[in-house]
């Protein structure tokens, strides 16, 4: 697998100053007012957001949207996150984003972001009061979900390629790591 590259550019930065950067093919996301800067995934990152897009979708109930990045989640003004999939009800999109916190955040590990992902987006997500954060690691497809107890992310999954587990957050769905790989 190859690596994608990231990079920390220190702010300030707003969700004013996103919309001003760019499209050019790179996943842009600000975390407490520090800009993060992605190259676009590689094909096995994608297969993955793609198998538990569909997996999540099939799933959903009527009045849950399931998508994948890229889609800006405000969490403040301050801190603009892309997670890699996610499931919020329809009601709470806005016309360009979703303005607060989903349901579910999903992130699939790269070797670039794999700091990020494992620490500052999991304690800014537990911040936010996202209900369940659910990580995919697509080297070996270990699968670790969280979920917040008391305004603290507890785990509730820790599951190797072959393991299976029901989930209940944010609605039953079963997840199975080795049928993720795409």
């Amino acid at each position: 697998m190859v690596a994608m590259s990231t990079e920390l550019i220190a702010g300030p930065w707003t969700y004013a100053d996103l919309e001003d950067l760019p499209d050019d093919g790179r996943r842009y996301e600000i975390i407490d007012g520090l800009l993060i800067v992605n190259a676009s995934p590689i094909p096995d990152h994608q297969g993955i957001v793609l198998s538990l897009s569909m997996l999540l979708r099939d799933a959903a109930p009527a009045d849950v949207r399931v998508l994948p990045a890229p889609m800006d989640v405000v969490l403040a003004d301050d801190t603009v996150v892309e997670p890699d999939v996610l499931v919020a009800r329809r009601s709470d999109f806005g016309p360009k984003n979703l303005p607060g916190p989903p349901l579910l955040a999903v992130e699939v590990l790269s070797p670039s972001t794999r700091v990020i992902d494992l620490n500052l987006k999991k304690e800014r997500f537990e911040r936010a009061g996202i209900p369940s954060y659910w990580i995919v690691d697509p080297a070996d497809l270990h699968f670790t979900a969280f979920e917040l107890v008391d305004g603290h992310y507890v785990e509730v999954a820790d599951l190797a390629d072959g393991d299976q587990w029901e989930a209940t957050l944010p609605f039953p769905v079963t997840v199975v790591p080795a049928e993720l790989r795409y």
